[in-house]
């Protein structure tokens, strides 16, 4: 018989979960108890699998399961345009867009002096660092339309243009104070067609 706080205990994980309060994490849990015992363990395996093998590219910052990641290995890719965002999964949401050819590279957040957050936190020396290595051409700074997304990039474009580099900004459309991760592929899309030198 199952003990109720071993459901009690899933229902508490789920509920750790962003976005995701009591009711929805007792649905999830009740969900998975309804289905049979190869999904629990196929779930399982899923979450354990991405906890060993996903580790973050060496080169972008991309989350990945090979080292580096699809896009920095596709020769494809146009290596003389950098798209820079704050997280990971901003990469996604552009890539949805079916817009961008060009390459990333993950800052792993935003200036934010009150949180403690500054230049040396994020992998801005990186960035500079692949800018020189790889004869970059353009830099697209696609941080968040807000407070700490403006002053991110405001602050890399004074640090990039007296390379020589163009430094351009996802144009507006997306709103303010947002995430990129909940804007839709065709905002997205306009917004990287309609960037702005900086």
């Amino acid at each position: 018989m199952i003990r109720i706080n071993v459901i009690s205990e899933l229902v508490r994980e789920f509920s750790r979960l962003p976005g995701i309060g009591r009711k929805s994490a007792e649905r999830l849990a009740y969900f998975i108890l309804k289905e049979d015992e190869e999904f629990g363990r196929r779930f399982a395996r899923a979450i354990i699998e991405v906890k060993e093998k996903v580790c973050f590219c060496s080169i972008c910052g991309n989350l990945t399961d090979i080292d580096p990641c699809s896009i920095c290995s596709d020769p494809h890719r146009n290596k003389k345009m950098i798209c820079v965002v704050e997280e990971a999964k901003d990469i996604w949401a552009i890539e949805n867009t079916g817009s961008y050819s060009g390459v990333y590279h993950v800052l792993m957040g935003a200036l934010s002096p009150l949180d403690g957050i500054g230049p040396d936190q994020l992998r801005i020396k990186e960035l500079i660092d692949r800018i020189r290595r790889d004869e970059v051409e353009e830099v697209i700074v696609a941080t968040d339309p807000n407070v700490e997304g403006d002053a991110t990039a405001l602050y890399l474009s004074k640090l990039i243009k007296p390379l020589g580099i163009t430094v351009t900004r996802i144009a507006s459309g997306l709103p303010i104070g947002g995430d990129l991760e909940y804007a839709d592929s065709i905002t997205l899309s306009k917004a990287m067609s309609g960037r702005r030198p900086m």
